[in-house]
């Protein structure tokens, strides 16, 4: 079978997204690769198709096992034999999953990396292995925002199967972590980074540190969103629980998860999370990498997180499926030193430190937040989003095209060695110590931006570094470089437009708005309908045990409810529906479509 069969049979696409096909064809020729995708983005067709085209069994390395049960149940609802074996497993589970595995009959299955390291000389070596899949590679790195050391071991896969190729996959890895990744896996092969830009989101801070002011919103926007799922992200174990309590008191359905809970509770939380039996989850970072529900319609950070990698992750929980869903920053001094006390506490420093100012820098912004992301993330963005509250609420601009190049070239002549200080103390002209030791003083931007303050420059430079100017190289003592983008505006090829400096706060609050669906059809959909079949993915999903997002993702049901297929072949046409899917939930869904019709 061909891989596009495979991509429409299985899974119910009918084309792939950027990169996906590419990164298949590379695994297919037996080559290495690092692919980075957003949270939400493919990542798992790029194993998965390849697991299915290939002979042998594909071993996935996964950090959590509430990760490898997801995953497992997801490809067996898609009909694909696929297993994890992990220390969930009870002792006959584990014999029978080993068996098929030996015996071939298994396409993929799921391993923790200690798990895997320990199998190498028994189970591993006993099968025909396809490929290696390493999930969440970031975790390999020092460098990454959720290292762990259980991953350092798996740069041993090419010594002791020569031949097979590896692939490691991430959503949030900046350009230092992607070269650790490479070098720890001993990868040969290529990096595909795709766009970070994830469009259904939209995205806004609110600058507060009241409880009684953020719970008045909380219960606003839930109100709003009646039924829809979502996460509500705390920074401590006592937030979680205080903010559960305040929303079961108005009637909402809500748990909290954090690490002090025992594990029963925890995994109790998380399944009916997944079932749609709990509406919201209140949770501390323990949550982010180990749910994959793909009908999370909000996220909220009740506080700032420590990094841009992090809050990436976490918000990168909502609208898994495709579909709209909003996001909303909360944020206070409060936080910003608490957290700075963490990373002074921390092994990692200066690192910790530089990524919570970079994080607290997007908090304050005044500059298109997903720009801030995407740039972040090394993705060239040169536009403003329009789905944003700041680009909702724009600041006053003006052109900023020649104070730009006057930083950017202050920068270069420098030779790209110096720091954000110290290039205002050239651009303003002070001989300060460090000016006069290395010479500075004498290039010919030395003054040249004496008119502006030291304070102005400050805010202009960190609108230009967030616009994707320059980045800062926290791993070489945090010294400035241009970017590609930066030298364009250095060789008058692209123009600058910086927002007027405000003092004082006179920015109105702008609440998340949603996108639209970009849709099949010019048809209105059917609201009343679209319930009427989310009942009845519950309903079936009851009777199986199976996540209702797992039978169909909410952006089919919102397809479903706008061109009601009248027949099987229309049925199958559907986003997400592939021949097993269709073969197996067509009856009852178009009867429940048809029944709507007699009524109307």
């Amino acid at each position: 079978m061909q891989v596009n069969e495979i991509l429409k049979n299985y899974f119910g696409y009918d084309s792939f997204r950027p990169n996906q096909e590419a990164v298949i064809h590379e695994i297919m020729q037996g080559n290495d690769c690092l692919v980075l995708m957003p949270t939400g983005g493919g990542k798992s067709i790029c194993y998965q198709v390849p697991a299915l085209a290939l002979p042998g069994t594909a071993v996935v390395v996964s950090p959590l096992i509430s990760l490898m049960h997801d995953q497992v149940e997801a490809l067996k609802a898609n009909g694909i034999p696929a297993e994890a074996l992990n220390s969930g497993n009870d002792l006959t589970d584990e014999t029978i999953i080993r068996r098929r595995c030996e015996a071939g009959d298994l396409k993929l299955i799921y391993v923790s990396p200690e798990r895997l390291i320990s199998e190498i000389p028994f189970l591993f070596s006993n099968i025909k292995i396809s490929l290696f899949a390493i999930d969440e590679a970031h975790c390999i790195s020092q460098w990454g925002h959720d290292f762990r050391p259980e991953y350092s071991q798996l740069g041993l896969l090419h010594e002791n199967f020569k031949g097979v190729p590896v692939m490691a996959l991430t959503a949030t890895a900046d350009k230092i972590t992607r070269q650790d990744i490479i070098s720890q896996l001993h990868l040969s092969g290529k990096t595909f980074v795709s766009s970070f830009d994830r469009p259904n989101l939209s995205l806004a801070v609110r600058r507060s540190g009241q409880k009684a002011e953020k719970l008045k919103f909380i219960f606003r926007f839930i109100a709003a969103r009646r039924g829809d799922a979502g996460i509500i992200y705390c920074l401590s174990r006592k937030n979680t629980e205080t903010v559960t309590e305040e929303l079961k008191k108005h009637g909402i359905n809500a748990a909290a998860y954090h690490a002090g809970l025992p594990n029963e509770e925890r995994a109790s939380v998380q399944e009916r999370f997944k079932m749609d039996q709990i509406q919201v989850v209140c949770a501390t970072i323990a949550f982010g990498m180990g749910i994959d529900k793909g009908n999370v319609r909000w996220v909220i950070h009740y506080n700032m997180p420590k990094s841009i990698e992090s809050f990436y992750q976490e918000i990168g929980r909502a609208g898994r499926d495709g579909a709209p869903a909003d996001t909303v920053l909360f944020y206070s001094m409060a936080d910003v030193i608490q957290l700075r006390n963490f990373a002074e506490a921390s092994g990692q420093r200066e690192v910790n430190l530089e990524k919570l100012q970079r994080m607290q820098e997007y908090a304050e912004s005044r500059v298109c937040r997903r720009r801030i992301l995407l740039n972040y993330f090394g993705e060239s963005f040169d536009h403003d989003c329009g789905l944003c509250d700041v680009c909702a609420n724009p600041p006053r601009t003006f052109d900023g095209t020649i104070l730009t190049q006057k930083a950017l070239s202050a920068i270069v002549r420098a030779n790209q060695q110096v720091h954000v200080g110290q290039c205002i103390e050239i651009l303003r002209g002070i001989a300060s110590p460090s000016v006069l030791h290395h010479g500075y003083d004498h290039l010919k931007t030395f003054g040249v931006g004496k008119d502006v303050s030291v304070k102005d420059w400050q805010d202009y430079l960190l609108q230009m570094m967030q616009m994707g100017f320059f980045e800062i190289a926290y791993n070489e003592r945090n010294v400035m470089k241009v970017t590609a983008l930066g030298w364009k505006v250095l060789r008058g090829e692209h123009q600058v437009q910086l927002a007027v400096i405000q003092r004082k706060d006179e920015t109105p609050v702008v609440h998340a708005r949603r996108v639209n669906i970009v849709s099949k059809s010019t048809k209105p959909e059917s609201k009343s309908l679209y319930e009427r079949l989310r009942a009845l993915r519950k309903r079936l999903a009851d009777e199986q045990g199976y996540p209702p997002y797992i039978i169909l993702s909410d952006q089919s049901l919102h397809e479903l409810a706008t061109m009601k297929p009248k027949n099987m072949e229309e049925f199958g046409l559907i986003h997400g529906i592939g021949d097993f899917k269709k073969k197996k939930y067509g009856k009852a869904f178009l009867k429940e479509i048809n029944q709507g019709q007699l009524f109307l």
